[in-house]
């Protein structure tokens, strides 16, 4: 009984910590299964903030499964470089031809039927079941492993972690019935931006109370330590940076491309507490997005004063 309420109470403050600060990305809270699908093959290899470049992009190239089917299979390639890893793109473009031929272009709603297609694993057939299809059942990545490895097991350094089965046991064990997207989608989004593998944010973590390895756990031996990311309120810049090219993209598909939008305006947007006081804080990451070549500043002086566009 007292392990159940543990449950319990870990679901959910970990929900309400994901209504108030789960990330914006446009491939949540979709039910479409082709896009849920590219999304998902996107985010195994390459980080959050190229995939909210290349997701649209490739959409608008292939914006069905038939008509990615049908495309030839070099120029699923090309629309997938920058991405790496190109052999994701050759299975893509596989599973789609597969679906197409045998399913009637429409994916399977069965685990077992979606593991026999190219490309797909556990995880990516869990992850559409959950999504699209709105099933009950669990998703684990290696986000979510290290997260609940931490949280459910004494674990004595940030590099250890449970064995698979066992983590996609616990996660089984977790599932609230009835909210099962957003609990996986609240996992992913803690082991991404707080319990992060070299790194954890203890300090800000909604469930560190809960966590066994909390005080157990050691850093890494190494002669060359990774620098602390910075964040605000406990999520990482990275994140704040991939929120920006989102937003954007917003602004240029409602009809304004090339008229930016202020600066000040897109801190708030962001970042819902954005003050002055926070305004060196934005201007480091507009300038860290200018040096990558993804977006413009235009103007100088205040953060009023200064249009932002994608570049």
């Amino acid at each position: 009984m007292q392990r159940k309420n543990r449950q319990r109470r870990i679901t959910r403050t970990l929900l309400q910590w994901y209504t108030r600060q789960g990330r914006t990305l446009p491939w949540r809270n979709i039910t479409n299964p082709y896009k849920i699908l590219i999304s998902e093959v996107m985010l195994q290899q390459t980080q959050v903030a190229r995939v909210l470049i290349k997701y649209p992009e490739f959409l608008r190239k292939f914006p069905t499964l038939r008509l990615l089917a049908q495309a030839k299979q070099r120029d699923v390639v090309i629309a997938w470089q920058g991405m790496g890893y190109n052999n994701r793109a050759v299975r893509l473009h596989q599973f789609a031809e597969t679906v197409v031929r045998f399913h009637g272009g429409r994916l399977p709603r069965t685990e077992e039927a979606l593991l026999a297609l190219p490309g797909i694993g556990r995880y990516t057939a869990n992850a559409l079941l959950s999504a699209a299809f709105a099933v009950d059942t669990p998703v684990v990545d290696v986000n979510v492993r290290r997260f609940l490895s931490r949280l459910l097991w004494k674990m004595r350094s940030v590099l250890e972690t449970k064995g698979e089965s066992e983590i996609w046991s616990a996660a089984e064990d977790l599932l609230p019935k009835g909210r099962a997207y957003d609990w996986n989608q609240a996992l992913m989004d803690i082991g991404a931006t707080i319990c992060t593998a070299r790194a954890p944010g203890c300090e800000v973590c909604p469930v560190a109370v809960f966590c066994l390895s909390r005080r157990t756990m050691n850093g890494p031996i190494s002669s060359n330590p990774r620098k602390k990311e910075s964040s605000l309120s406990g999520v990482p810049n990275r994140m704040y940076r991939g929120r920006i090219i989102e937003v954007l993209r917003k602004v240029n598909g409602s009809g304004t491309r090339g008229k930016g939008i202020r600066a000040d305006v897109l801190g708030r947007t962001i970042y819902a507490r954005f003050s002055d006081r926070n305004a060196v804080w934005l201007q480091r990451l507009l300038e860290g997005l200018v040096k990558d070549g993804l977006i413009l500043t235009k103007g100088n002086g205040t953060l009023k004063t200064r249009k932002v566009t994608l570049a």
